[in-house]
């Protein structure tokens, strides 16, 4: 792996942007496992020069927004060629619903409903593939057939020995914040330090901190007013010093501030994404690709100094 800049410099974030954009936060050009590989439009993955679009898979059920596709592999493989085609620079794949009152599924049946999809999409879509899973494992699994990016919505609580899978893998690992219940000190503070001791648990077990993404976890042991927050104040997480995930898509805050099902939250969506970027966020994790690949752009452009190829200054 390359020579990194120092922690110093790593956490200077928008050091390498043009001027009048330095007052804005982004992630500096480190070196990753991803870095170098092929997303949206045949570019090059390179932190920091605009922000990245996941396209969220449910090979589920009960998907709180209405979208999951359960086990038809043809419908899996069908729905990332569609976001590939929109512009989808990552497709995180997940075969187990983590939403309110969801039933926790077995092993076997994660396993089951995962790799087939898994295995096709990695066969026939040239983006690189996310596992959405806490389970060791089935994330051990994925990584053998094609991920590149283990998606842990408990931050190595729930099963530390996923840190392992990640480090011998070498890929890239998401660390998001969780917890029981909605009781914290002071909000963010409260998450940086549990999303501190999830990095050092990973860097522990040997994932290099430049392979480790953080994500607040909009939606996961907060109340609606706490999500918001999180929104507002998210440019404090950037005291981690890694690259920023916001997975802010149809939560339902969006519905209940403005009382629509999750289907009609695209608006709403939208205006989170747009904040995230502002706060300093790299990667959004959304459901409507095609349209937040678009306001992802035009925040960039402000936000990043980001350009189309071909862009005439007069």
């Amino acid at each position: 792996m390359p020579t990194r800049q120092s922690d110093k410099m790593r956490c200077s974030f928008g050091a390498y942007l043009p001027h009048r954009y330095r007052s804005f936060p982004t992630m500096p050009q480190v070196q990753t496992p991803l870095s170098g590989l092929t997303v949206a439009n045949g570019e090059t993955f390179a932190w920091g020069t605009r922000t990245y679009v996941m396209g969220i898979i449910n090979v589920t059920p009960d998907s709180f927004s209405g979208d999951g596709l359960s086990s038809d592999v043809g419908a899996v493989v069908d729905q990332a060629l569609r976001f590939h085609e929109q512009g989808a620079d990552i497709l995180d794949i997940g075969a187990e619903s983590s939403r309110p009152g969801h039933q926790n599924v077995t092993l076997d049946e994660e396993l089951a409903r995962l790799i087939p999809a898994l295995e096709a999409v990695a066969g026939t879509v040239e983006l690189p593939i996310s596992v959405d899973t806490y389970k060791a494992e089935v994330a051990r699994r994925a990584v053998e057939v094609g991920a590149v990016i283990i998606n842990d919505i408990w931050g190595l609580k729930a099963e530390p020995e996923l840190a392992h899978v990640a480090a011998d893998s070498g890929a890239s690992l998401v660390l998001m914040h969780n917890q029981q219940g909605v009781q914290y000190h002071d909000l963010l503070p409260d998450i940086a330090s549990s999303l501190q001791m999830s990095v050092n648990k990973a860097v522990e077990s040997g994932v290099p901190q430049g392979n480790i993404i953080v994500d607040p976890g909009i939606g996961f042991g907060k109340t609606p007013d706490h999500n918001l927050e999180v929104l507002a104040r998210l440019t404090e997480l950037q005291r981690l010093c890694c690259p920023i995930l916001v997975g802010s898509s149809r939560k339902s805050t969006i519905g209940m501030l403005l009382d629509l099902p999750a289907d009609q939250r695209m608006e709403g969506t939208a205006a989170t994404v747009t904040l995230a970027i502002a706060g300093g966020a790299d990667i959004v994790r959304v459901h409507d690709v095609k349209e937040m690949v678009r306001v992802c752009r035009v925040t960039d452009a402000v936000v990043r100094g980001w350009r189309p190829q071909g862009w005439k200054t007069s």
